[in-house]
């Protein structure tokens, strides 16, 4: 309390000036209207400048909860696009009651499910990533999984509880069936190890017209990933004298770097695919070797 009247004391003379010149302030802006008229300009100013550093602030904080609620609507819009559904051949009894119908009698292939990439590697020749859904939110192997902005990731390969373990396309064993959109040919896309800002995509014939810029998307022969759905573009186009097929190099639509949001395609009838796949293999193999 000493302190505060100390202060007072020595101060009084410099609080007086600073007091009397508020008031004039007050009535020059109160009785004056020009002053009052650039005075009410500059407080604009001054707390316009203030709104607008909060509102950046707020933003800033605002921002993983907006982008989540957009990834979650863009879900909800990847489940309802008609590449998801084929027609279904009526004449037969329907004998999946589990399968949903639309109006015009096509049945989903395929659903989509949000998830977050916890990380992301792209330094090893054998690059994963981790995303937050296993488990116990429907996701099994070999689903595919795919970019905020819709380009191909890589396939999941393990599973826990709450986690997925994703291989991404940015490592040496993984081999997707591609096509070249404009002519429809297909080939095999896989990366070569050394730099992830390309992969490599062979089996396109010389007889295609492939030029740079040309888009990659998923092929037809391919039980995880939903056919026609963007891989990359070609960047440039070699030439193998040796052969009769092209060798591409393809810059992704993923950009591995800064993957955080994701999207996993199920498919539906994967199960039934697969088993039938096995059994025909297991035929053909016993009928090989029964003389």
């Amino acid at each position: 309390m000493r302190n505060i009247f100390l202060f007072i004391r020595r101060y009084s003379v410099f609080l007086g000036f600073l007091i009397l010149q508020g008031i004039c302030i007050w009535f020059l802006f109160t009785y004056n209207r020009s002053h009052r008229a650039k005075g009410m300009g500059v407080a604009n100013e001054v707390t316009g400048w203030f709104n607008t550093r909060y509102n950046t602030v707020r933003y800033f904080f605002r921002m993983k909860e907006e982008n989540t609620q957009v990834h979650k609507m863009n879900d909800s819009l990847l489940n309802l696009l008609s590449d998801n559904f084929i027609a279904r051949d009526t004449g037969q009894p329907v004998m999946r009651d589990t399968v949903k119908l639309d109006t015009l009698g096509h049945y989903r292939r395929f659903a989509w499910r949000d998830a977050q990439a916890v990380y992301s590697t792209i330094n090893s020749d054998k690059n994963y990533i981790q995303i937050n859904r296993g488990s116990a939110h429907g996701i099994r192997d070999d689903m595919g999984v795919f970019s905020s902005n819709g380009g191909l990731v890589g396939k999941v390969i393990a599973t826990s509880a709450n986690y997925s373990q994703v291989m991404s396309l940015l490592h040496v064993q993984s081999k997707v069936n591609v096509l070249l959109k404009k002519t429809g040919s297909g080939g095999t896309i896989s990366w070569d190890g050394n730099d992830p800002a390309f992969l490599t995509m062979s089996g396109i014939p010389k007889s295609d017209s492939v030029l740079k810029g040309d888009t990659i998307v998923t092929g037809k022969f391919s039980l995880s990933f939903p056919p026609g759905k963007l891989v990359g573009t070609v960047d440039a186009v070699i030439k193998n004298s040796a052969t009769n097929f092209y060798t591409l190099r393809i810059r992704p639509f993923a950009n591995f770097s800064t993957l955080q949001q994701v999207f996993v395609s199920e498919n539906i009838d994967f199960d039934e695919q697969h088993k039938l796949d096995e059994e025909a293999k297991r035929k053909v193999d016993f009928k090989k070797t029964t003389p």
